[in-house]
């Protein structure tokens, strides 16, 4: 298994301890896990491009380990009382139907790339749930300001990858 694949393991195996230490309340150290998750993200990527070692259990992996992080987050926040669930479904249900329409395109031969929005997207995710996570315990409000801007590019993003990806749908 190549190092950026290595990379991939290990922030899956760091979802269960964010959660975890999200649920026992202690956030700075839930923060920095995720933090350190969040950087193996950029970090396997980078390193898979410059040095040629894309694969294919990379492929399918790491965005479901981006996935995985996210959820975990979005969840804990949930059972915190710190979000209600409608924030959380649209983040959860974007990634579901984009990752869908991957799949579909994929079948006839096409390929959707990242684009500007999902980045965008991405990078306002991860900020936000940092923050929220730092946040959460004395300004619960601050916290789940955060997560509904996260959900707002959500679905900016959501929108986006439909108009430009319209063709999909059309058989």
């Amino acid at each position: 298994m190549n190092l950026p694949n290595k990379l991939t393991v290990i922030r899956m195996i760091m979802v269960p301890v964010v959660m975890v230490l999200m649920l026992l309340e202690m956030p700075i150290i839930a923060a920095v896990v995720f933090a350190v998750a969040s950087i193996t993200d950029f970090l396997d990527g980078y390193l898979a491009r410059k040095h040629n070692l894309v694969s294919s259990f990379g492929k399918i992996m790491d965005p479901l380990a981006d996935k995985l992080l996210t959820f975990g987050a979005l969840f804990c926040f949930i059972q915190l009382d710190v979000v209600s669930v409608w924030a959380p479904t649209i983040i959860i249900a974007r990634e579901f139907f984009v990752t869908s329409m991957r799949v579909v395109a994929v079948s006839k031969g096409k390929v959707i790339a990242a684009s500007w929005w999902g980045k965008v997207k991405t990078n306002v995710q991860i900020f936000a749930l940092l923050f929220a996570m730092l946040l959460y315990t004395a300004y619960p409000l601050v916290a789940c300001t955060l997560i509904w801007i996260s959900a707002i590019f959500t679905l900016a993003s959501w929108i986006a990858y439909i108009f430009e990806n319209i063709s999909v749908f059309k058989d």
